[in-house]
């Protein structure tokens, strides 16, 4: 009896952790554009006031994973290619052309285009954070249901 038991709650387990992996996509979308929004807002301000050299902003901003390394590739090539897995092509190629802006023009024409592209980053952020809120209880329902489905094939 408490062998059935264990068993259960261990596949039932491992469904649920298989539903959360299945959502990282989601989570790792939503990470990437919060993570652009605020470096958008940030460079803004950068714009407007100090206008320090966009080599040691980029350093300065802090960042993680994905959009780290998007940065870090910009930083030292000066070119970069977008390789995130759950970017759709329409989205990499409008991060491509933000990040060839960075730093080309005076700092009137740069300030105008990153304006633009404020709302619809905006946008785009608060979407993908309904999306994984959406995806990641969505997936974990799925993977919990899935246990318990192999759990009563197997009992």
């Amino acid at each position: 009896m408490w062998l059935k038991l264990a068993v259960s709650a261990a596949v039932i387990a491992f469904c649920v952790f298989l539903g959360y992996l299945a959502a990282e996509k989601y989570r790792k979308r939503n990470k990437f554009y919060q993570q652009f929004c605020e470096f958008n807002a940030r460079y803004l301000t950068e714009l407007s006031y100090e206008r320090k050299p966009l080599g040691d902003f980029l350093k300065e901003f802090p960042a993680g994973g994905d959009f780290k390394k998007l940065f870090g590739e910009f930083y030292e090539k000066r070119e970069a290619s977008v390789r995130c897995s759950y970017l759709s092509a329409e989205e990499k190629k409008a991060s491509l052309s933000y990040l060839q802006m960075l730093g080309r023009g005076d700092a009137l024409s740069q300030k105008g285009y990153f304006e633009m592209q404020k709302p619809l980053l905006e946008e785009k952020k608060a979407k993908c954070g309904k999306e994984a809120k959406e995806r990641g209880e969505l997936y974990l329902k799925l993977g919990l249901l899935a246990g318990l489905a192999i759990v009563i094939l197997i009992v």
